[in-house]
């Protein structure tokens, strides 16, 4: 049966340890880390994006592209489009080490529309690029996987590693991108066909989170899906 994560997200956002009083986007006082007029004027994703990339798809059902090439991945789960003000959020944890951010993250992840998760599955970070990101002391996809824990109560299994230092991938095509991660990762074994949920923080064209999927199938892994805050769109 399909996890649901109404009551546990309702735990989470009682206990966390981020909670302030001030909304994170607008600074006007809350009773939540986002007020209600900002989430209302969020880029929501959910109900209008392909299910398989999470491109927007205002026709319903599975993208054109997925039709044709699908991902490595079997679903995506992304609640929000990739621009202001959240890419600013997004910029102050990854590049600046607010790790309060993460929770403000988190926290969007799930305010979004949470989304139904396979039961028995783990959370898989994503591993960090150690020469796309030098000197950073922290994985906010692992922060992320760890908040997330709490709210679904499934396990993160950290069993994924950058077999290969890849070049950022910013300003590389789709294409570019594709052949930048090929052979990125290695999975440790896994339970044969064992439910797995990729965490990271955007997906652009899908390249790293195919790679990362790639492994964990190679690993025993059987349905592999991804949950990310945001989702770049096409154009």
């Amino acid at each position: 049966m399909p996890l649901s994560l109404s009551n546990r997200m309702r735990r989470f956002i009682n206990s966390c340890a981020f909670f302030v009083h001030d909304c994170g986007l607008c600074g006007q006082p809350a009773d939540r880390p986002v007020c209600a007029a900002c989430l209302a004027a969020l880029p929501q994703l959910a109900g209008s994006a392909c299910p398989r990339c999470g491109v927007r798809h205002p026709a319903g059902g599975v993208c054109h592209r997925c039709r044709l090439r699908p991902p490595a991945f079997d679903a995506l789960h992304a609640g929000h489009a990739y621009q202001w003000p959240l890419s600013a959020v997004l910029h102050r944890c990854k590049y600046g080490g607010d790790l309060q951010q993460a929770g403000l993250m988190a926290y969007l992840m799930l305010a979004a529309a949470p989304p139904v998760l396979p039961a028995g599955a783990v959370l898989v970070p994503v591993p960090l690029s150690r020469r796309a990101h030098p000197g950073r002391d922290f994985n906010h996809s692992a922060e992320l996987a760890g908040l997330l824990a709490r709210a679904t109560g499934l396990p993160v299994c950290d069993v994924l590693s950058r077999v290969r230092n890849t070049p950022p991938q910013a300003g590389l095509g789709r294409r570019q991108r594709l052949r930048n991660m090929a052979g990125a990762f290695a999975s440790a074994a896994l339970p044969a066909g064992q439910s797995c949920v990729l965490v990271d923080d955007v997906l652009t064209t899908g390249a790293t989170l195919s790679a990362a999927a790639r492994a964990l199938k190679r690993a025993g892994a059987g349905r592999v899906e991804g949950w990310v805050w945001l989702r770049a769109q096409p154009g």
